[in-house]
């Protein structure tokens, strides 16, 4: 499963409502730090399909959510389980480190 790209119009069905654990990735499209975890998100994605659902949410194309999350720096992760944000961090970091957010 690739990365799915977050709405406001899917976020309650794909995030809220998930059964999985969720990793988002907020980002914007002039931002150097998120094109370089850009990939790294990609693979955590592959690597975690069975347990984990990835979503990427453009913080410039969906500025509630961003408000919602209160998301002052980008590249910004947040881990979702049962609708309730358990982790977050702010920055590039390591794949590792990425997968220990989600574990």
């Amino acid at each position: 499963m690739s990365v799915l790209k977050i709405t406001k119009n899917n976020f309650e069905k794909e995030v809220l409502n998930s059964d999985k654990t969720v990793l988002l990735d907020f980002w914007a499209s002039w931002c150097g730090p998120c094109k370089m975890v850009a990939p790294i998100i990609d693979e955590v994605a592959e690597e975690t399909k069975e347990a984990v659902k990835v979503g990427k949410i453009n913080i410039d194309e969906e500025g509630e959510l961003a408000e919602a999350f209160k998301i002052m720096s980008i590249p910004t992760l947040v881990v979702v389980k049962g609708g309730k944000v358990v982790e977050s961090s702010v920055g590039v970091k390591p794949k590792k480190a990425i997968l220990s957010l989600i574990s």
